[in-house]
């Protein structure tokens, strides 16, 4: 069903399909912002604060979120994702 993380692996920059935040196969609950990202930043500790901030949880300038083709940047986080679609980080460059 839409909304309910069903498996947790992605592909990893080297091509191996990694682990996400230690999720594994089968129905996890409803997929949120939040949990996407809690486990993202779980698997890759690196990347806590650059995508939102340490203590407000809120996003980052120029860090935008995508799925299904929505912008889902300004959304609730704890709203479930649309679609089976991968959720997208996408970070924006400006300057002239």
């Amino acid at each position: 069903t839409n909304g309910t993380l069903r498996a947790s692996h992605e592909e990893g920059f080297d091509g191996r399909r990694q682990s996400l935040g230690g999720y594994q196969e089968g129905c996890v609950g409803t997929v949120t912002q939040r949990r996407v990202l809690d486990a993202l930043e779980g698997a890759y500790p690196v990347l806590r604060g650059t995508i939102r901030d340490h203590q407000t949880k809120l996003r980052r300038p120029f860090v935008r979120f995508f799925a299904c083709g929505e912008d889902l940047s300004n959304d609730d986080p704890d709203t479930p994702l649309p679609g089976s679609e991968p959720y997208l980080v996408v970070g924006a460059m400006a300057g002239g």
